[in-house]
């Protein structure tokens, strides 16, 4: 009777261990992180939460100290703990990843060069050289045998650096001084430096804590940049700097003292005007300086108002204004540059309920039109003498958008296209004949790629409150719709940035293998008008959590998948959409990646000492605020982890990340390791040198990439 016992108790036991693990993984067998627990009582609106992780977080000044306090060598000692953890228990994949790696990379053109960019008398371009991490910023001057002038030469720049970020670069208006900007800790604060591109030699000039940009005056020795907060990165001053001069002489020309606001500087197409913006999500004001008079008053253009959003360009006697003033999908109006104030302003395109107007690009004689209508990106030109056409798109889905427009008096329209098949291309289009030209294609360097290998479509899921969500999704010719295809879906959903249907070789290491790759144009963006964002914020944000979870539904009900193939993917704010649909429906999923996740909601908006809090009011509601408060700790990844089975996860952060900070997804993933009742592959990645966007190099980026889709792969086994 013990011997049958103890036969069935172990056949029970098999059972049970290969259920869910077939077979069992290594990690099953490590020993995890475990993090320890500090209970912090957290009290508003009479309301207590327990945060057991709070001792987590850092001041920068314990994170540049260079010896670490006791608290700071627990923080560091628990996030080495979870890269090592990660590192044992991913160690089988180690060959796929340097596989994966190097497809990759060998489908990049390693010598590449973007188009050329004419400009006041010369033509910029970029090009890196074989085996470079970083580029070379280049001119000539527009005349037969002009000899190549390297501006800046990335690799010598970034020698000795493990992060190193270019801010942008500027030429003055007659050519012969640069500045530039520089990032070597990854909070993108930057240092700006001035080059004589006459000697070649560096300026003693040197701008600490800036936004990485500046703007010239027509005088060739003053420029305009922005400051930072020091505490919370906010870009909160403009500043003139005239060359020759030390940073403390500079004049602080504006200061945002709003911190709901913040701030930039610009300059009009025409070389007209400078332009200094406050805005913030639903409102801007902007004040405008002759750029041939760098020490005159600035004027006012329309004062702030809540949810007045507006824009401006410069041509002949009037500025043009793209707003949402009387129109939610912006329209476009015209105002005299003595008299620009809203009763002034006259419609131009008069709003559309079916479009969003996105953008304008002026020209002597045209006026290009930039729409998303249907979920799509439209480009039209329109001559001031009243003729409009469009340019016409044959994909099911694409991204098209104008670029490097910076010549006024032309007939030609630069724009760039790509599609989920199609690699991304440049054209330049002639808008009087309606020719145009391939400047260039992106180069896959891989035999055996071709566009015709594979399909996309463009799909619509139906919500649970019957909103059509518009799908794209490509996947390899042969692909039967058998339920059995691994997927990855991936969202972002906020701040009314549109996803589009775009191209990605390194995305062809995922179809090659089988997997369908799909984007849920979730609420929360922007891709279906202005109503499209608005019902995905604020009050409205679980739309975003559920739309996700609905086009999964639905995709696996077309038998594109089922939910042991189904992966989800996204990053910061789409972090967020992950932590959300993981504790909504953790059965829905294989596998969930939540790179940089915005995870701690209610903690991180009720602290407004952390960058960029006070800023997203309009995004996520004010906390301090109790409707908003519950109904953000109703959804807040972190706060609602509880004891359930989570599908496998992998999480990734970065030490100096300034927009996400790394003890967001530290804690979330603590929590979850405590909590979660299932044998699942939970793993973070905490990049030490680096903050929100990763590796700084042109390849090192994607090692990452490479951990991504071995993860998924890994659980689909497919070793190779």
């Amino acid at each position: 009777m013990k011997s049958t016992l103890f036969t069935f108790l172990f056949l029970f036991i098999l059972m049970y261990s290969c259920k869910d693990n077939e077979p069992l993984k290594p990690h099953v067998s490590l020993e995890a992180p475990i993090a320890k627990k500090v209970p912090e009582e957290l009290t508003v609106h009479d309301h207590t939460r327990i945060d057991n992780y709070f001792w987590m977080r850092l001041s920068d000044d314990q994170k540049n100290a260079e010896t670490p306090d006791a608290q700071t060598q627990d923080v560091l000692d628990y996030l080495n703990a979870e890269n090592n953890y990660l590192n044992k228990a991913m160690a089988h994949t180690n060959g796929l990843q340097e596989k994966l790696y190097d497809e990759i990379v060998g489908r990049i053109k390693k010598d590449d060069e973007s188009v050329p960019v004419k400009d006041n008398g010369y033509s910029y371009y970029r090009r890196f050289q074989e085996g470079g991490d970083y580029p070379l910023f280049c001119r000539k001057k527009l005349e037969d045998g002009a000899n190549e002038e390297i501006m800046l030469n990335g690799p010598e720049l970034a020698k000795g650096h493990s992060y190193f970020g270019f801010g942008s670069q500027s030429v003055s208006p007659n050519n012969k001084m640069l500045v530039f900007g520089i990032d070597t800790v990854s909070r993108r604060q930057y240092t700006l430096h001035f080059k004589n591109l006459e000697t070649g030699a560096l300026l003693k000039d040197k701008l600490d804590n800036t936004g990485g940009s500046a703007v010239w005056a027509n005088d060739n020795k003053t420029i305009f940049y922005t400051t930072k907060d020091p505490k919370t990165l906010r870009q909160n001053k403009i500043v003139k700097h005239v060359i020759g001069t030390n940073q403390s002489e500079d004049e602080v020309v504006f200061e945002e003292k709003d911190d709901t606001f913040a701030c930039a500087v610009s300059k009009t197409k025409s070389k007209a005007y400078l332009a200094i913006v406050s805005y913030q999500t639903l409102s801007t004001e902007f004040r405008v300086l002759d750029a041939n008079s760098p020490n005159g008053k600035w004027k006012v253009v329309q004062p702030r108002e809540k949810n007045l959003e507006y824009n401006l360009e410069h041509y002949g006697d009037h500025f043009y204004i793209r707003t949402n003033k009387d129109a939610k999908n912006f329209k476009l109006v015209k105002t005299p540059v003595n008299k620009t104030e809203k009763e002034h302003w006259v419609d131009v395109i008069p709003h559309k309920e079916d479009v969003f107007l996105q953008g304008v690009e002026i020209f002597k004689d045209f006026l290009v039109i930039e729409e998303l209508k249907g979920g799509l990106r439209h480009i039209g030109v329109k001559e001031w003498n009243g003729n409009e056409h469009y340019l016409a798109f044959n994909d099911p889905a694409y991204l098209t958008y104008t670029t490097s427009n910076l010549d006024f008096d032309t007939n030609l329209l630069r724009y760039n296209y790509s599609s989920l098949t199609t690699p991304n291309s440049t054209y330049e289009y002639n808008m009087k004949t309606k020719e145009q030209v391939l400047l260039k294609q992106e180069e896959v360097l891989d035999d055996s790629f071709s566009t015709e290998n594979y399909i996309s479509e463009r799909l619509e899921a139906t919500a649970k409150d019957g909103t059509k969500i518009p799908v794209s999704l490509v996947y390899k010719k042969g692909i039967k719709k058998n339920g059995q295809n691994p997927l990855l879906l991936y969202a972002y959903g906020s701040y009314g940035s549109s996803t589009e249907a775009s191209f990605n070789s390194s995305r062809l290491s995922l179809l090659d293998r089988g997997f369908i790759y799909a984007i849920a144009h979730v609420r929360g963006g922007q891709e279906m008008g202005r109503d499209w964002y608005e019902n995905g914020k604020l009050l409205k944000k679980k739309n975003t959590f559920t739309d996700f979870i609905d086009v999964g539904k639905y995709l696996i009900k077309e038998q594109y998948t089922e939910s042991k193939h189904l992966y989800a993917l996204g990053g910061s704010a789409g972090g967020l959409l992950m932590g959300a649909v993981l504790n909504m429906e953790p059965s829905l999923w294989n596998g969930v990646i939540a790179a940089v996740p915005f995870v701690d909601v209610v903690s991180t908006m009720l602290d407004e000492s952390i960058p960029l809090t006070t800023f997203e009011f309009d995004e996520w509601g004010n906390p301090k605020e109790k409707e908003y408060y519950d109904y953000m700790l109703s959804y807040s990844p972190y706060d609602n982890v509880k004891p359930i089975n989570y599908p496998n996860i992998l999480i990734t952060t970065g030490y100096w990340d300034s927009q996400v900070q790394y003890w967001e997804p530290a804690k979330w993933i603590a929590k979850l390791r405590d909590l979660k009742t299932d044998n699942n592959l939970l793993v973070m990645d905490c990049d030490m040198e680096t903050g929100h966007g990763g590796a700084s190099g042109r390849f090192q980026r994607y090692k990452m990439l490479a951990l991504y889709y071995a993860f998924m792969l890994d659980l689909e086994g497919v070793t190779e």
